[in-house]
Order: C-alpha cells, then sequence, then structure tokens
C-alpha cells in the first residue's frame, strides 16, 4: 500500500495562497430565502482531525476543498473559490471583468460576483467563457449576464458546447438525477457520519440554473481571440473530461486555465451519475499537447475546480504527472483486456506507479483506478464479457431470488453475510445482503444489516463519490427514497432546439401502448422560423423539417419556441394557433410516459 506523505503542505499553502476575503457567513439564499448554498457547515467540522468515520485522505482533500473566499491568482486573475462545487474565475480586462465558469446556479454566481466586486470595484462584465458542457460551469450564467444577454455581452465557448450541455440534461436527465443524488451525497447530512464532500468540491448549490447561449465558438487549437483587450489563446479537447472542452492560455498574464482536464485529484472516464464514457487515452494526449504549447510560458495553471499551481516547472511536472495517469490507465487496461482479462478482474490487479500513486492530485477523490479501468473496458469491449453464462443472465431481482433460494433462505443468507462482515470482507457481505434484499424486499432486517455494511464501506473510502453512494444506499435502506429536488430546469429552455425538444417527446413514446396509432402533426416554429413534421407510426415518434407544399397534416400548430416548451411539458400554451383535429394531440399525450425521478436502487 502507498505510503502518503501526510507531513507536506504544499497543498495546503496554494490553497490559502492569494487569499483577500472570505463571504461571511458563506451563506448563499434565494430570492425565498431559503439556502441554496452553505459552505460554514463544512468548514465548522473539517477544521478538526480525522475521525474513525471517514478516510484520511478523503478528509484531507475536503479540508482543502472548503477554503471559500476570493483569491488572486496573479496580476489581474482572480478566482472565488468555495461558494459552488465549481470555480468563477475573473480575468480584469481594459474596461470590466471577464468571466470564466459562473458556478451551478444563479445565486451563488451572483454572490461570487458581489465577492470580487467589493475587493475589486464594480467592474462591468465584458465577456464570459465556459470551459466546457457540464451544468457546474454554466448554469448560474444568469447571476452574471441579464437573461436574453441584452448588451451583447462575448459569451465564448467550444464547439459543440449548447448541443451537448443540453443533451446531457434532457435525454438521460431524470435517471442522471437519480443517480446524481448519490453522487453528490445530496441527502446526506453534512458531517463526518455523512457527507465531507466530493473530491472535486464539496457538493453543487441548489439555486437557479440557467444557461445564457454563446455567441463566440471555438473551433481550433491556436484561435486566438481579444476580449476586452485581453488576449486568450485556445485548444480545443473534445471528448476529455467534456464532449466539448478546451484549455486556454493568457499569453500577456503567462497564466494557464487548464478547465477540468486538470485538476487535483484523478477524474472519471466514467461518472457514477452516468454519462458517456471519455476517452482515456485522447485525455492524455490532449494534457501531453497542453504541455507542449503552454508550458514553458505559463507561470501558474489554475482550473474549473480546486487551487492553482505555481511555477513552470511544478506546472509541467504536475500536467505530464496528470497525462501519465490516464495514460497509464489506458494503455495498461487494453493490455491486460488483450491478455483475456475483464473489466472487475483488470481493476483487482492494477497497480499505479509509486511516483503517480503517492502523488496527491492523482488520488481517487472524485474518479477511481477501479472503476475507471471498468470504464475503460467498457468503451473497446461494451458491457459483455465475452463469458457465455453472463450473455443472458436474469435480472437482479429474479437473479437474487434463485441465489437465496439455493443458499438455504434469507435467514441463512444474512447469517453467512454477518460472517463475511465480521472477518472484513464487506464487499462480499454486500453482495450477499443485496440479494436478500432483492429476494425479500419486505425484510427489514435484511435492509438494516446491507445499510449497516454500507455505512461501513463508505466511512472506508477514500473516493469521495464512493463514500456519497455508499451511505446514501445505507440511508435510503433505513429511511426511504427521498424526492428528488431536481429536473430539467425552466433556465435550460433557452438552450434546447426543436429537434432535442422533439426527441425528448419521442423518448417517452410507451412502444406497446402507440402499436396502433398513426398520427401527423405539422409544427411552425413562429420565432425561428422552423417547420417540422411529426409522425407516430408503429410505436415511433419521428419527425423531419417540412418542405413547402408537404401534403396537410392531422393537426398543424403554429406557436413560439417558450410556447412549444410548455406545450409539449404538459402545460396549456396560450396563443398557440390549432388548425386541424386537435383530438391528434390529445392521442399522442396519451402514450406518453412520465419519467419517474424517484426510481428505486438499493431495492427491487
Amino acid at each position: 500500500m502507498t505510503e502518503l506523505d501526510y507531513g507536506d503542505r504544499t497543498d495546503f499553502d496554494d490553497a490559502d495562497r492569494g487569499h483577500i476575503a472570505s463571504l461571511t457567513p458563506g451563506i448563499v439564499k434565494d430570492e425565498q430565502g431559503k439556502v441554496v448554498w452553505d459552505n460554514d457547515v463544512f468548514s465548522s467540522f473539517l477544521r478538526g482531525d480525522c475521525p474513525p468515520t471517514a478516510d484520511p485522505s478523503l478528509w484531507r482533500q475536503s479540508q482543502l476543498c472548503s477554503r471559500q473566499g476570493l483569491y488572486e491568482v496573479t496580476e489581474g486573475i482572480y478566482q472565488v473559490r468555495g461558494l459552488d462545487l465549481s470555480n468563477m474565475t475573473l480575468v480584469e480586462g481594459d474596461t470590466g471583468v471577464i468571466v470564466i465558469d459562473p458556478l451551478v446556479s444563479n445565486e451563488p454566481a451572483a454572490a461570487a460576483l458581489a465577492l470580487y466586486r467589493a475587493h475589486r470595484g464594480d467592474r462591468p462584465v465584458t465577456g464570459m467563457i465556459y470551459t466546457h458542457s457540464h451544468v457546474d460551469h454554466f448554469g448560474g450564467a444568469e447571476g452574471i449576464v441579464p437573461p436574453g444577454n441584452p448588451d451583447g455581452v462575448p459569451v465564448l465557448a467550444p464547439e459543440g458546447f449548447t448541443e451537448h450541455a443540453v443533451a446531457e440534461n434532457v435525454y438521460a436527465g431524470i435517471a442522471m438525477a437519480r443517480r446524481g443524488m448519490y453522487h453528490t451525497g445530496a441527502t446526506l447530512d453534512r458531517g463526518p457520519e455523512g457527507m465531507i464532500g466530493t473530491g472535486l468540491g464539496q457538493t453543487a448549490s441548489a439555486g437557479t440554473v440557467s444557461l445564457v447561449p454563446p455567441n463566440v465558438d471555438i473551433t481550433r487549437t491556436g484561435q486566438e481571440e481579444t476580449v476586452d483587450g485581453v488576449r486568450i489563446v485556445f485548444q480545443v479537447t473534445p471528448g476529455t473530461e467534456a464532449p466539448a472542452e478546451m484549455n486556454f492560455h493568457f499569453p500577456d498574464r503567462r497564466a494557464l486555465c487548464m478547465a477540468e482536464n486538470a485538476s487535483h485529484t484523478l477524474h472519471n472516464i466514467l461518472t457514477l451519475r452516468g454519462a458517456l464514457v471519455r476517452d482515456a487515452r485522447v485525455w492524455a494526449r490532449y494534457l501531453d499537447e497542453a504541455v507542449t504549447l503552454f508550458a514553458d510560458a505559463s507561470d501558474v495553471s489554475f482550473a474549473s475546480h480546486h487551487w492553482p499551481t505555481w511555477g513552470t516547472e511544478r506546472i509541467t511536472r504536475y500536467l505530464t504527472q496528470q497525462r501519465e495517469i490516464y495514460a497509464y490507465l489506458h494503455d495498461q487496461t487494453l493490455r491486460m483486456l488483450n491478455q483475456g482479462m475483464t473489466g472487475p478482474e483488470i481493476a483487482e490487479r492494477i497497480e499505479l506507479p509509486p511516483a503517480l500513486a503517492g502523488a496527491w492530485h492523482a488520488r481517487g477523490y472524485y474518479g477511481s483506478v477501479s472503476h475507471n479501468v471498468k470504464a475503460i473496458y467498457q468503451r473497446y469491449m461494451g458491457w459483455f464479457d465475452g463469458n457465455p453464462a453472463h450473455l443472458w443472465e436474469h435480472p437482479p431481482t429474479e437473479l437474487a431470488e434463485r441465489y437465496v433460494e439455493c443458499m438455504g433462505g434469507t435467514d441463512r443468507v444474512m447469517a453467512l453475510a454477518a460472517d463475511y462482515a465480521d472477518k472484513g470482507d464487506l464487499r462480499f457481505a454486500a453482495t450477499l445482503l443485496n440479494h436478500a434484499v432483492f429476494a425479500d424486499p419486505e425484510n427489514s432486517a435484511a435492509q438494516s444489516a446491507l445499510s449497516g455494511v454500507y455505512q461501513r464501506l463508505g466511512e472506508g473510502s477514500e473516493c469521495g463519490t464512493w463514500r456519497n453512494f455508499y451511505l446514501t444506499g445505507a440511508k435510503e435502506l433505513r429511511d426511504g427514497i427521498t424526492p428528488n429536488p431536481f429536473g430539467i430546469s425552466g433556465g435550460m429552455a433557452a438552450g434546447l432546439s426543436t429537434v432535442q425538444l422533439f426527441d425528448s417527446v419521442a423518448i417517452r413514446v410507451n412502444g406497446p401502448k402507440a402499436w396502433d396509432e398513426a398520427l401527423s402533426i405539422s409544427w411552425t416554429v413562429t420565432d425561428t422560423g422552423e417547420r417540422h413534421r411529426m409522425t407516430l407510426t408503429n410505436g415511433v415518434l419521428t419527425h423531419r423539417p417540412e418542405p413547402e407544399g408537404a401534403p396537410p397534416a392531422d393537426l398543424a400548430v403554429s406557436l413560439t419556441k417558450p410556447q412549444l416548451f410548455v406545450l409539449l411539458s404538459g402545460g396549456d400554451a396560450e396563443g398557440a394557433v390549432f388548425e386541424g383535429d386537435r383530438s391528434v394531440l390529445q392521442r399522442l399525450v396519451g402514450v406518453l410516459d412520465a419519467p419517474d425521478p424517484d426510481f428505486p436502487i438499493v431495492t427491487p
């Protein structure tokens, strides 16, 4: 096991460097007085020594992430950290300030900007940059720039940003939000026995999510833009931490922004909340390219999470090690895969080089070696490991019933699980008790026993998201499911294309229920000038642009895009114009399933 140097205080020095002021109290509320962010609850208990209910390495990381306030990165560049899961960076220009990554929601974003202005002057926002397409880097946009961007502030983003930002929050958004409650520990108490952080930051704010669409696309590496007198050179990095992402350099300030491609943690190749599998090979190559393009010309490197790194030599070593950990995981997984090992076998046997395993910034606080290796296997080989026994297995409940029957019933399974737990094999105890719960879901003793094992597994996890998953599973077994407060925000509607709106309806069609339905709707979207023909046949909802002179549809609807969003969300789009058979719309709605935002995870 790798020995970690807890006497090394470099990260603490870097995390505190340049501190100007903190938000006091470190709490943000919305207009109704609801608390949407509370950093004080973390900083209060994380001041102490690590308790037996937490992994010491994760405790250390959470102590670092809980630092809060306005910090000077270098002359003319500032960060607000600790007011959300992510950082807001502010770059002073000739006449105002450029905001990079406006946090998760409007209220913390506005509070962060106000904290900056309180100490640097009431500078207008003269530019905004989204580093990539995840919500914690754009969701607070309207806390920085008014809705609709009436002043035409330049909003820069990598090409494909809007499509990917919206798609991730729409197509599988309900399931991702449900899993996200486990991922972030949203329902856990904040404290030594509950949620202490995610490893990437503390957690996400719960304010109003918005999106101000970008108006400047970054399409190529080497593209240079000048915003408010500030020169910026870009490196596009698609397929790394996000499908649309970019690093960029400020040559006149010798400062490098690494977006979320290099953080003080091993990141995810596949997030536990769900996402597209990322490409570790490409990720490593873009990090190598960043070293080549920018390292020698940089005195400081900062990112969308965590604290900066200063000094050209340290930046080069840091980025090189970040490159090597993704390359190592990729290459070794492929080597072992081609020797016939499966994802779980590789994850169990792979060992990191000592120099990487001992580097604090490469520890698995957010991603982990184990689930990243399985993700790399999945990217190349899919879910099937080639063993025919695994080709057509029973689903979880049916499989559990058979296992429990073979082992002699629920009581026998629970006794065996207790023995394994007593011997310290919590992993197999969890497997046995999971079978007991799925085979006998009314057995409260089995649920209680599994909850206890999950609690112990969570308390021993170095990875923040693993801890949150285990502890949330334990909580739901004890207390039941807490209703999911998250969904597709109305503030995201501005970013939805008409095609994405129609796609979001198509994936809700109950196929068997719609087998015998046949209908067509012609949609005219007046504010975008679009015309689309929607058809439902054989349980499939299709749509395409409608040419002039197309034969009449069963129903023709003329409306604006906001009205379309309301109508397809089940509301009454007042002002929409209908021609033809209005019952067609009711027939369509009648075959749509409502997604379940509170589906069970740790029970059948």
